[in-house]
């Protein structure tokens, strides 16, 4: 649990943006950023975002619902959210726990994910379960 990233203190109710600002998340955090990790799967390796969870209720769009982009793959259960405008993946609700989004610790307001204590955890994506 992470309630403090540098010298911002994460809100209990923080605003996540995309680069250019079209697209504005507001997530429940009462316990700061819980176990942030990145993940070895294509998609993610490609991106390079560290994300951390939140149940679905913990994240709500605030604007730009409409600028948002989806994108499946392989079994399509993941929903991968981009902004149309700037490309920024912001959000996604995952595949391992439908029940939860996964969203970018660097479009949380005031965030530099490179101040995040290390090292920070892989999963291990190729190899998920559903794959089996």
């Amino acid at each position: 649990m992470i309630k403090r990233i540098g010298n911002t203190d994460i809100q209990p109710r923080h605003r996540a943006v995309c680069h250019c600002g079209a697209v504005v998340l507001e997530l429940e955090l009462p316990d700061g950023v819980v176990d942030p990790c990145r993940c070895n799967c294509s998609m993610c390796r490609r991106r390079g975002a560290i994300v951390a969870s939140v149940p679905l209720a913990g994240l709500r769009i605030v604007s730009g619902e409409e600028t948002l982009r989806r994108y499946q793959f392989n079994t399509m259960t993941a929903q991968h959210y981009f902004c149309g405008n700037c490309g920024i993946y912001t959000h996604h609700q995952r595949r391992s726990n439908p029940e939860q989004y996964g969203y970018n610790i660097a479009c949380l307001e005031g965030v530099d994910p490179f101040d995040l204590p290390g090292p920070i955890p892989v999963g291990d994506g190729v190899n998920h379960p559903a794959d089996r």
